[in-house]
């Protein structure tokens, strides 16, 4: 069959079972799987089993819920007939934000609509509309192919608790990791530029974050007994904070910039040939100007560069009128963004050697680190990306383009566990409202999605041989 036969079987396909496709999402998303709230357990449970359900219907033979300390976890195996076909595992996810109608919303948030074209409804574009495309895009490529398993060794991982941080998910990961070993991960948790300009994303920044605590005297003193002659643990940490970054933006941490993968100038000229409005860009941000790191533009400061951030500086008398104090104690939140090549465990250690430097004598400190998520990173040339951008290509009609994110999540973890790329395929765009009241998915963008799954086992089988 010829990719033009191929391409018209893929889409009466999904032309005909398009009215059902979209009923079995809406009955999904009637499900309120919010994992940040305790009294929605059994309705997370419940969104597990009801995937767990569908995908057994489609045609996985292997289809397990597997339990965590927290949240169940959904894992599906379709085997090609081809043992030496590449594996793939897709990541997702099937819990969702909190959302209530006197959030904003215009309708009921976990009642689905379908309106002028898009489906409303928490979940709908975070993250379930993006993990179901998959059921029906392997049908339609099995429509396609007259085949009776995908051709490729089709894995699906759908946790349970991304949207409360995914407190457990590299551990079941590791646990897991023989049965989830793949060559390529594909995380359709994620979005496109714009409506007309589909992209794929290349890589994820990681993060480190971390809390200080400074101690000075033992109590709030008087300062015009004490204060010039004892050290001011708030003036300590005010000093750290001016500190932190040169007048270039560049951050100041000896050893940070260690091993960062540098922009190439091909990928510089494809971040600079995206339709971006800045000034849109910063309304979105709730911002007046542009800043950071001296030598690169705005997307590629947020998308592929190091970053420190100040998330939050405290310490002494907070309430109305004047106290004249040196305090007792003061305190910083700080996170940093970190691009490819950067190992959050070494920038932990050099922010600490960098911190207890600064620290005079007479003050005490402490600092403390949340668990930190690495950056991960796609090359543009790696064979499985092409094979994403090429059956994007097919199911849009039009040249796809490439950005990244600037945000972090547990995609890395897959990557650091399996040893395997990770790539991006999502169809959601700007509008479509994560986390916020209104949340939706642009139907036809929803079935784009459909169609590129359709078509990608079939390229990947076809252009990369993992061995």
């Amino acid at each position: 069959m010829s990719e033009i036969q191929a391409d018209s079987v893929v889409r009466t396909y999904i032309d005909t079972h398009r009215t059902a496709f979209l009923d079995d999402l809406a009955e999904w998303l009637r499900i309120p799987s919010v994992s940040a709230q305790p009294e929605h357990a059994d309705d997370v449970r419940r969104s597990a089993d009801w995937l767990a359900a569908k995908l057994t219907g489609t045609g996985f033979p292997v289809v397990e819920v597997w339990p965590t300390d927290g949240a169940p976890a959904v894992f599906a195996h379709w085997p090609a007939e081809n043992p030496d076909a590449p594996s793939v595992l897709v990541y997702g996810h099937h819990d969702v934000q909190p959302a209530a109608l006197a959030d904003g919303w215009h309708t009921e948030p976990f009642e689905p609509v379908v309106k002028d074209g898009r489906m409303y409804g928490r979940g709908a574009a975070d993250d379930k509309g993006q993990v179901f495309f998959h059921t029906l895009g392997v049908r339609a490529h099995l429509a396609a192919t007259g085949s009776a398993a995908p051709a490729v060794h089709l894995k699906l991982l759908i946790e349970g608790e991304e949207e409360s941080g995914s407190p457990h998910f590299r551990d079941l990961v590791e646990a897991r990791a023989r049965q989830l070993a793949a060559d390529v991960v594909i995380v359709s948790d994620t979005g496109m530029w714009s409506e007309t300009t589909p992209t794929v994303c290349t890589g994820m920044r990681g993060v480190a974050d971390c809390e200080i605590d400074f101690h000075g005297p033992d109590q709030d003193i008087h300062s015009g007994a004490f204060g010039g002659a004892v050290p001011n643990p708030a003036t300590v940490a005010a000093r750290l904070v001016a500190a932190l970054h040169d007048e270039d933006e560049r951050v100041t941490i000896p050893g940070f910039y260690d091993n960062v993968a540098e922009l190439g100038d091909a990928e510089r000229r494809l971040i600079s040939e995206l339709p971006f409005d800045e000034a849109e860009w910063l309304r979105t941000a709730k911002s007046h100007a542009a800043s950071g790191e001296a030598g690169y533009s705005t997307l590629e400061r947020v998308w592929a560069r190091p970053t420190a951030e100040v998330n939050g500086i405290g310490g002494g008398y907070q309430g109305p009128g004047g106290k004249t104090i040196v305090p007792a104690s003061a305190h910083l939140k700080l996170s940093f963004r970190l691009v490819s090549g950067q190992d959050p465990y070494e920038v932990e250690a050099a922010v600490k050697d960098w911190v207890a430097a600064r620290v005079p004598d007479g003050i005490r400190h402490s600092i403390t680190f949340g668990a930190p998520t690495r950056p991960c990173l796609t090359p543009l040339d790696h064979p499985a990306l092409q094979s994403v951008v090429r059956s994007m290509e097919r199911a849009f009609g039009r040249q796809v383009r490439f950005t990244r994110e600037g945000g972090s999540g547990p995609a890395a973890d897959l990557q650091d566990v399996l040893d395997a790329p990770v790539l991006f395929l999502g169809i959601s765009v700007p509008s479509d409202g994560w986390h916020s009241p209104n949340e939706k998915v642009e139907i036809d963008l929803l079935l784009k999605g459909v169609e590129t799954t359709a078509h990608l086992w079939g390229d990947l089988a076809e252009h990369w041989k993992t061995g």
